[in-house]
């Protein structure tokens, strides 16, 4: 038997669509969300060592990437991260600045599954969060949609797509979004891993295994035009870390086969300088000590052998110092894949901005169809920025549904 109409159907129990369900929930509006998860927000909780990186202080439509640059503007205009702040405080949550605007709770990230909970039933009439309940078949009807579940069918005049895109599916992820986009009629840019660490072909992994776990707290990455300075860590396939989680982004999108660049030691203005002044000033000593003045020993050492200059400094020509100089600040690898939605944090492309709205997040050809969060074309940096978009684009939906 089919239920009464909603005014919404909201497709996703994370981030996007709890936010945006709560919204809508408290201008009056009688919305399902629907989740084939059998908790709410798990991406959430699992988020940012189990603390959320909830936003960031500095967002701007610059730290997002898309096919329409200028799509999320709108969005994260009419909500801000200061907006959401005060939501986090209004709940009283306590919170913190981890490094570059990064906002973590104090205590557990669960505080914002939790928040996001309460804020659905804030209005006179709560939001509906029915978990546990596989879609089998999304349809357009003369009044709005009817979704068939295995727990029955429910009909709505509009319809919320929040069910992100296929990064961690170990959490559930799927591209369910993508299909049904594609059932409208909306195109969809290619999916990619995003925020994903980078891995080495057979004969680098075997090269650089040993130096798995070896970390960089300051490096530069940098690929074609973009830079990051943040730390680098080398696993047991290739490299991680916050600097090549954000590379790898771009590397995915404009530079597959070519190099990214590594500065590990930025602090050093010129090292082959260094590494001179050092054999005048210390000649019996061995390279790979003085190398670890600026880098971690393990990396020093392989980086010694690597530039063929292993041994003392006074036995080593000029050329073979600045071989290692040029590796530690401008050391050019070439990783030959990522570690996949597996091991990615987001996922890059999505559903094309150019068939949606950017001020209501509606689909321009399915009238009554809104998409919002990872599902959309509109990918964040590291460091709270797409949950940032989650909400400002549940905002936009949450405030026309």
């Amino acid at each position: 038997m089919t239920s009464p109409p909603y005014d919404a159907i909201i497709l996703g129990a994370g981030g996007a669509g709890l936010f945006c369900a709560g919204i809508a929930a408290q201008r009056g509006r009688r919305v399902l969300v629907l989740d084939h998860a059998a908790a709410a927000g798990e991406k959430i909780r699992i988020s940012g060592g189990g603390r959320c990186n909830f936003t960031n202080l500095h967002a701007t439509a610059a730290d997002f990437l898309s096919a329409n640059p200028h799509f999320a503007k709108s969005a994260l205009k009419r909500y801000t991260q200061h907006d959401f702040i005060a939501l986090v405080e209004k709940h009283g949550i306590a919170w913190h600045e981890k490094t570059l605007g990064q906002l973590f709770c104090d205590g557990s990230s669960r505080q914002i599954v939790q928040m996001l909970l309460d804020e659905c039933t804030r209005g006179e009439t709560a939001a509906t969060i029915q978990l546990d309940t596989k879609i089998t078949a999304v349809d357009k009807t003369d009044s709005g949609f009817r979704v068939t579940t295995d727990r029955g069918a429910y009909d709505a005049a509009r319809l919320v797509l929040a069910t992100g895109g296929p990064s961690i599916p170990k959490m559930g992820a799927t591209g369910f979004a993508y299909d049904l986009a594609k059932q409208f009629g909306i195109s969809v840019i290619a999916p990619k891993p995003a925020l994903v660490p980078l891995t080495f072909s057979g004969s680098d992994e075997a090269r650089y295994a040993d130096l798995a776990g070896v970390a960089v707290p300051d490096a530069i990455v940098a690929c074609g035009k973009q830079r990051f300075r943040e730390a680098v860590l080398f696993t047991h396939r290739g490299l991680s870390g916050p600097a090549i989680l954000q590379i790898s982004s771009y590397w995915e999108q404009d530079a597959r086969e070519k190099p990214i660049m590594l500065n590990l030691c930025p602090g050093s203005d010129d090292l082959f300088a260094a590494l001179k002044a050092a054999k005048a000033a210390h000649p019996k000593q061995d390279i790979a000590t003085q190398l670890s003045l600026h880098l971690p020993a393990r990396l020093a050492k392989r980086l010694s052998e690597i530039g063929f200059a292993e041994g003392r400094l006074a036995d080593l020509p000029d050329a073979r110092l600045r071989n290692v100089a040029d590796l530690a600040q401008r050391w050019a690898l070439t990783p030959a894949g990522s570690e996949g939605y597996a091991k990615a944090e987001v996922t890059l492309g999505g559903i094309d901005t150019a068939g949606l709205s950017s001020q209501t997040m509606e689909a321009k050809a399915v009238p009554g169809l809104h998409v919002i969060g990872e599902a959309v074309d509109v990918t964040g940096h590291l460091g709270g920025f797409n949950f940032q978009w989650a909400w400002s684009s549940g905002f936009a939906a949450g405030q026309a549904i």
